[in-house]
């Protein structure tokens, strides 16, 4: 296959188009290597069109690169929203509240696992990510961003009667540490070496333990 034309410069596009094909190709950067591989000059390269192009979308490497984190925080969302429905299916009152919180943590380390380039881009990124991706695909059933979801998880243990509403303030940041330590130490730490049932084994520890540490 002739590599040289596969990524053949485009004289034009619809309008919209480019800035979804630069996201896109952004993402795909991501995926493969995490937020040190999402470089403007690529993201063009890959979409086809010529590097001057991509300024009217995104004027530089670091907003492309915040577009990116806020996609991938978005595909975070919908994990977390889906294994939210999942696990809470059947369930009422107290036992779905508690479902909820583990699912959101179920989906937090699962997404770590299954897409670490994209894990890595939405948290080692300073700075505020965009409000929207302006990709309804990529965008969750609720809209709310993984920390919101976290937080309406604990609010529901507290109107269910599991969590005191005296130590519900900051509690997503003690849930947040202790679940991220978690995956990062998975991803690069010495818990790398463990098989993936001796994770998940683990994961449920962890996961009860802070629903109990609360």
């Amino acid at each position: 296959m002739d590599t040289t034309n596969q990524f053949r410069p485009r004289e034009t596009y619809h309008h919209g188009d480019l800035r979804r094909a630069l996201l896109e190709a952004g993402i795909e950067l991501a995926r493969r290597g995490g937020p040190d591989a999402v470089v403007l000059r690529e993201a063009t390269r890959r979409a086809g069109v010529v590097p001057n192009a991509a300024y009217r979308h995104f004027a530089s490497r670091d907003a492309l690169l915040q577009a990116v984190r806020s996609a991938a925080l978005a595909e975070l969302a919908l994990a977390m929203e889906r294994e939210v429905i999942r696990q809470r299916r059947g369930r009422r009152g107290a036992d779905a509240a508690r479902a909820g919180l583990r699912a959101i943590g179920t989906a937090y380390l699962r997404f770590a696992q299954a897409e670490p380039g994209l894990f890595r881009t939405g948290f080692a990124v300073p700075g505020e990510p965009e409000t929207t991706t302006n990709d309804p695909a990529m965008a969750g059933k609720t809209g709310l961003n993984p920390f919101q979801l976290l937080s309406t998880a604990l609010d529901a243990l507290v109107a269910e009667g599991v969590l005191p509403a005296e130590r519900r303030s900051g509690a997503e940041y003690l849930a947040w540490s202790a679940v991220h330590g978690l995956a990062m130490l998975v991803l690069e730490g010495p818990l790398r070496r463990f098989t993936r049932a001796e994770a998940r084994q683990i994961e449920q520890r962890l996961l009860e333990m802070v629903e109990n540490g609360l």
